[in-house]
């Protein structure tokens, strides 16, 4: 029998991780079906597909694989899979220091952009980051050039803006302590971007940085698609760390993500890690994962307790990238992110760390995980914490 193919097919191929959806020979595929695929960077193709051939395996050989997949030497392989990955015109960075430095590398590296700018107040430090990174293509081969300055109209043009100006944290210090001195900050670069990059998309990853997501909101005027915050994505890697550390394994082992604020409200979620696709209890004691729980909200004063002066740059300058990879279609599937909610997990008009799909247009869905009620509670609990220091 035929189909009608609409919207909710797409969404529903999305939600799956799928890039490539089937049409048979007797399938009515709506236009909006079709302009919901293309923005969502899934294929639909004309089948029927032919299906690959099941391996036959005898009863032994299949058990001897069953049981060294349960050993800890096992890790699971990446999945490879063809996608249509976009290659941005330009990517801006607000910021040349060393989160901003370091996702300009990483970006040049992973060839994303024609064009990276860095833009930073420090007289000569943009610049002087652009030119070592264009020394490095004669060894790199990369095609991206780097140019860097001081004004914050060379944002014009970007695809993606991602601001990480703003005072660092000291020793003793919390995130919120920033608030005043950042919020400044942000409005400024808010208002460059409205201005000269109306279409962009912007990652925020000034702290703090729920609530510099919600001043980044305010002060352009962008709807809630194309204003992201990048600490969730932060916290999910630090939470996998440490649980991989804890149970001996590699973090690619470890499936965990973290929700809630990028603070003292974070919300890593028990419940729903796995570790070699099992639950945490198989593998860790309470103890162990209440002291990964600890280790991934203190991640970052961590860092910054050891380094005195300065906070993490390499772990939040990959966070970045990985959020970029997701827009241009380089990956897929949910990416924890901080957006602005609307009535997602029965929380509105505040940003907080939820899991995420993203496309060429910005925040594309937002997923509900089903949590427990501690989980629901924490992160209802972050989002009064980020309304309280906001006033809202």
């Amino acid at each position: 029998m035929s189909r009608v193919i609409g919207t909710e097919h797409i969404e529903q191929a999305r939600q799956r991780s799928r890039i490539v959806f089937e049409i048979l020979p007797d399938d009515i595929v709506t236009d909006l079906a079709r302009e919901t695929a293309a923005r969502l960077g899934i294929r639909l193709v004309d089948g029927p597909l032919e299906k690959p051939s099941l391996a036959r395996t005898d009863g032994n050989t299949a058990m001897r694989r069953g049981l060294y997949r349960r050993g800890a030497k096992w890790a699971a392989p990446k999945p490879v899979t063809q996608r249509n990955v976009r290659r941005f015109a330009k990517v801006a960075l607000v910021g040349a220091g060393g989160v901003g430095g370091n996702i300009a590398h990483l970006a040049a590296m992973a060839d994303m952009a024609d064009e990276i700018t860095l833009i930073d107040i420090a007289p000569g430090m943009a610049a002087a980051t652009a030119l070592d990174l264009n020394h490095t293509s004669g060894i790199t081969g990369v095609r991206a050039r780097c140019v860097g300055g001081e004004d914050l109209a060379m944002v014009a043009g970007a695809d993606v803006v991602v601001v990480t100006a703003g005072r660092a944290r000291g020793p003793g210090m919390t995130r919120a302590d920033l608030i005043d001195v950042n919020t400044r900050v942000i409005h400024a670069a808010a208002e460059a971007i409205k201005s000269n990059a109306p279409n962009a998309i912007v990652i925020v990853v000034t702290n703090p940085l729920d609530e510099m997501t919600v001043e980044m909101l305010r002060a352009t005027g962008f709807p809630r698609e194309r204003v992201l915050g990048m600490a969730g994505t932060l916290d999910s890697s630090r939470f996998r760390n440490a649980l991989a550390m804890a149970a001996g394994v590699t973090p690619a082992d470890v499936s965990a993500i973290t929700l809630g604020s990028h603070g003292d409200e974070m919300a890593p979620i028990t419940s729903l890690a796995r570790i070699k696709g099992r639950a945490l209890e198989r593998f860790l004691s309470a103890d162990q994962i209440a002291d990964c729980v600890k280790d991934a909200i203190t991640g970052g004063g961590q860092v910054v307790a050891l380094k005195k002066s300065g906070s993490a740059t390499i772990a939040p300058a990959h966070s970045s990238i990985e959020l970029m990879d997701h827009i241009r279609g380089a990956k897929v599937g949910p990416v924890p992110a901080s957006v602005m909610l609307e009535g997602e997990y029965g929380v509105s008009g505040v940003v907080l760390g939820v899991p995420a799909h993203l496309g060429q247009t910005g925040l594309v869905g937002v997923e509900e995980l089903r949590l427990t009620p501690d989980e629901t509670d924490a992160l209802h609990g972050a989002a009064e914490a980020i309304r309280t220091r906001l006033g809202l």
